[in-house]
C-alpha cells in the first residue's frame, strides 16, 4: 500500500454477524467459542446448536445439515455456527448464508499432541495403553493400531481430521498443497492458537468488532502439573508422526503473519496487545474472587464445573459474592463452561424442546433469570 492510502481516514464498518467458526480440539477453541456465544446473545443472533442431546454438530461423523436442532424449520436463517463439528463445507453451506465469514484456528502440533495425550488419555487407545507421551512417540505404531482409527483421531493428525481431511494419508506434496489451497478457498481466515492475543486482535479488525467483543478468560485449560515434558526427541517425532498437521500448520502460521501486517501493523498490535491485557486483567478484577483460574476442586459454584477428562485438572473460576445483577450476568458468562454455554442457549432458542441433561448438577436457575 502507498503513504497516500494509508492517510485516508478509514471508515468505520460494520461487525459481521454471519460468521462460522470451525472449532478444533485442543488449540484453545473453547475460549473462541465462548467469545461467539457471547456475541451472538449481544446481538440477539441465531446460534446453529445441536440437536436434541448432543452437545457437538455430530463429531467425529462427517457434519450433516440435519445435525443442527430445527434445521428444517429454520433453514439458512442461522448467524452463528462454533460447536464441535467436523467439516464438510457443502452441508456447512446448506446451514450458514452465503455472505457467513469462515475462520478456524490451528496450533502448534507439539503442544497439541501432549495436550491431547493428557485430555484424551482414558479414550483414546493408543494413549491408554503406553504409559505416557514420551513412550508412545518413541515408537507410536507400536500403540496406535489401524483397526481403531475412529478412536484414535486425537491421536495423530487431529487438526487434518477436523478440518474434514483424511488423517492417515500419506504425507505426499502434491495432495498437501491441494489440501491447503482448497482450506484457503474455505476459509477467510485461519487463527493461530500460540499467539491468541494477537490472534483477538485479528479477529475483531477483520469482523469490525469490539475490543470487548473479543475479550475473554482462558477457559478449559488445565492445571500445570498434569503437563507431562516432552523430550527433545519426542518434539521431533511429532513432526514426522504429525507431519500433515506440522505443514498445515507451518502454512497457516506463515499466512497469520502476513495478514497482520497487512491488516493491522506490528506497532498497532502490540498497542492493541496491551490494551486487550489491561482490559482482562481489569475484569478479572471485576468479576473473579481468586485473581487467576482455580482446579477442579476448588470451584465452589458446581454450575460452573467444566467437564472433566482425561488426566487432566481442568481449570475454571469462583465469582466474588456481592456483584450487583448487571456485572453478575457479564461474569457468569465470561466464564461459563461449553457444555453450560451450549447448554443454556438451547433453553433459550428452543425453550419447547426437552433440556440437555449434561449429567452435572447443573444449577439452571442462576442463570435463568434473563
Amino acid at each position: 500500500k502507498s503513504h497516500e492510502e494509508l492517510l485516508i481516514p478509514s471508515t468505520p464498518c460494520r461487525a459481521k454477524t454471519n460468521v462460522m467458526f470451525l472449532k478444533t480440539h485442543k488449540t484453545a477453541s473453547s475460549t473462541v467459542l465462548n467469545i461467539m456465544f457471547r456475541f451472538a446473545e449481544r446481538y440477539n443472533l441465531t446460534v446453529a446448536l445441536p440437536a436434541g442431546q448432543l452437545v457437538h454438530l455430530g463429531y467425529p461423523k462427517t457434519f450433516l445439515a440435519s445435525f443442527v436442532e430445527e434445521f428444517q424449520v429454520i433453514g439458512q436463517n442461522y448467524n452463528i455456527m462454533c460447536n464441535h463439528l467436523r467439516f464438510n463445507p457443502s452441508e456447512v453451506q446448506k446451514v450458514m448464508a452465503a455472505n457467513t465469514f469462515y475462520f478456524s484456528i490451528l496450533r502448534n502440533p507439539i503442544p497439541l499432541l501432549e495436550s491431547s495425550y493428557v485430555y484424551y488419555k482414558d479414550s483414546v487407545p493408543a494413549f491408554r495403553i503406553s504409559k505416557d507421551v514420551n513412550e508412545y512417540l518413541a515408537s507410536p505404531m507400536k500403540y496406535y493400531h489401524p483397526e481403531d482409527y475412529k478412536q484414535n483421531i486425537y491421536a495423530r493428525n487431529i487438526m487434518w481430521f477436523d478440518f474434514g481431511y483424511d488423517n492417515n494419508a500419506e504425507d505426499n506434496k502434491k495432495y498437501i498443497q491441494a489440501v491447503l489451497k482448497e482450506i484457503e478457498q474455505n476459509f477467510h481466515l485461519i487463527l493461530i492458537a500460540d499467539y491468541f492475543d494477537e490472534s483477538m486482535i485479528l479477529l475483531k479488525h477483520i469482523l469490525c468488532w469490539d475490543l470487548d467483543d473479543v475479550i475473554y478468560f482462558k477457559l478449559n485449560s488445565r492445571s500445570q502439573d498434569t503437563v507431562q515434558t516432552l523430550t527433545l526427541k519426542s518434539k521431533e517425532r511429532i513432526k514426522a508422526w504429525c507431519s500433515l498437521d506440522w505443514k498445515l500448520y507451518l502454512h497457516f502460521n506463515q499466512s497469520f503473519w502476513r495478514r497482520i501486517e497487512e491488516t493491522i501493523g506490528f506497532e498497532k498490535l502490540e498497542k492493541e496487545v496491551n490494551h486487550l491485557r489491561m482490559r482482562q486483567k481489569e475484569l478479572m478484577e471485576t468479576c473473579l474472587s481468586d485473581q487467576e483460574a482455580v482446579g477442579k476442586d476448588h470451584i465452589k459454584n458446581k454450575a460452573l464445573l467444566p467437564f472433566q477428562s482425561g488426566a487432566t485438572d481442568i481449570l475454571g473460576y469462583n465469582l466474588k459474592q456481592d456483584l450487583d445483577n448487571r456485572t453478575l450476568r457479564t461474569c457468569q458468562k465470561m466464564v461459563m463452561p461449553e457444555l453450560q454455554y451450549t447448554s443454556y442457549l438451547y433453553a433459550v432458542q428452543h425453550p419447547h424442546k426437552k433440556r440437555k441433561q449434561l449429567g452435572l448438577p447443573l444449577l439452571w436457575t442462576s442463570f435463568q433469570e434473563k
